[in-house]
């Protein structure tokens, strides 16, 4: 019992002696740091440790001395020549001041230095602007457009020549199938041209990438000969409807293959020609119409002067995009180039659209038959597509 007793009290004791232990440690914390406060906003004024700059609670973002976040670079101005390519067409000595002057222009509201890309085939011209390393390709076709814009959508028109009222209602240029005067009648049908007795025949072509030198004359022989259920393979120098088919490379050189008598019919266009011809008899850009090279017309025509040539088919296509690729132009560039060349000043610039009237003129396009460039977009030209 005493035992038991004494047991009691030793764990009583033990258990006073924890509870004045606990009591004492609350009251040690209490004291070494302050009650939390009921107002926020103070809280780092009574802090042991003092705010890095303030009223902590306070603070708004723009008392906080946050570093400022670099400021962009600004956009680097391209100061390199931009490089305007031709066509095989206009890359001949008759286009040099032409040339010259629409890198005169560019140049002009850019301020950059203008490189001009003369070419020998139309593939290098597409692969050049599709590519970048052309920035700008002038008087292109719709066909060559399509081309390098489907290599990269990038590409896109610049601007177009319009009709002789500045609107695109009638901008239109002509492909023509011709053949040698003096074997015209041989082509003819009651009385007419046709295409009837073409089969079998040596057959000129531009490239297989113009617009009015390829795809236009042969759709219309395809059209023509529906009964044959004709594909262009079957127009291609491996196809089977031609004797023989030659790519002259360049409207100049197909109608220098119709001239020399290496082909018996060729396919060009009135633009490319009209430098080097004249009309002899018939309407202008009609079946029938009859053209010859005038007296001193430049290389590869000075030897051919007088010689002639028959219309026997006519087309109208629409007329050809001059085309940029971005890669190298700004838009503040593009948006300069396109004002200055559909302006009045562009217009009346007899180096691009001269007076046919006038003894000798020349340009890039007749007055008579164009006012000047206006703009219009990539649907345009479906069509072709």
């Amino acid at each position: 019992m005493k035992k038991r007793i004494v047991s009691r009290v030793i764990a009583a004791i033990l258990l006073a002696a924890v509870m004045i232990t606990i009591m004492a440690g609350c009251d040690s914390n209490t004291s070494s740091s302050p009650p939390a406060s009921n107002n926020q906003e103070n809280s780092n004024v009574q802090s042991n440790n003092p705010p890095a700059s303030g009223n902590q609670g306070n603070t708004t973002i723009e008392s906080v001395d946050v570093p400022k976040a670099p400021e962009p670079a600004p956009e680097q101005k391209n100061t390199g020549p931009i490089n305007v390519v031709w066509y095989p067409n206009e890359s001949s000595n008759t286009h040099d001041d032409i040339r010259s002057e629409v890198g005169r222009l560019i140049e002009q509201v850019t301020g950059r230095k203008v490189n001009n890309l003369t070419t020998t085939d139309y593939t290098i011209a597409i692969q050049s602007i599709a590519s970048g390393s052309a920035d700008i390709a002038m008087a292109m076709g719709a066909v060559g457009y399509i081309e390098a814009k489907n290599k990269n959508p990038q590409v896109d028109v610049l601007f177009v020549n319009a009709d002789k009222n500045g609107s695109l209602d009638e901008a239109k240029y002509f492909s023509w199938i011709c053949v040698p005067k003096a074997n015209a009648d041989q082509y003819k049908n009651g009385g007419t041209y046709s295409l009837d007795n073409i089969k079998g025949q040596k057959m000129s072509f531009v490239s297989n990438s113009s617009t009015s030198g390829f795809r236009v004359p042969t759709s219309s022989i395809i059209a023509h000969f529906t009964s044959d259920k004709l594909t262009e393979d079957d127009l291609l120098p491996d196809g089977n409807f031609f004797k023989e088919v030659y790519f002259g490379q360049s409207h100049q050189g197909s109608a220098i293959n119709l001239i020399t008598g290496n082909a018996d019919l060729a396919a060009f266009c009135d633009i490319e020609l009209a430098p080097y011809i004249e009309l002899v008899s018939g309407v202008e850009n009609t079946v029938g119409a009859v053209y010859g090279i005038k007296p001193g017309a430049d290389a590869p025509f000075d030897a051919h002067a007088g010689k002639d040539f028959v219309v026997i088919a006519c087309t109208p296509v629409f007329n050809g995009p001059n085309a940029y690729n971005p890669k190298n132009l700004s838009a503040d560039e593009v948006k300069a180039i396109r004002d200055l060349f559909t302006s009045k000043e562009v217009a009346d610039n007899e180096l691009l659209f001269y007076d046919a009237t006038v003894e000798g003129a020349f340009g890039l396009y007749k007055k008579g038959s164009s006012y000047g460039y206006v703009l219009t977009s990539d649907s345009w030209y479906d069509p072709y597509r």
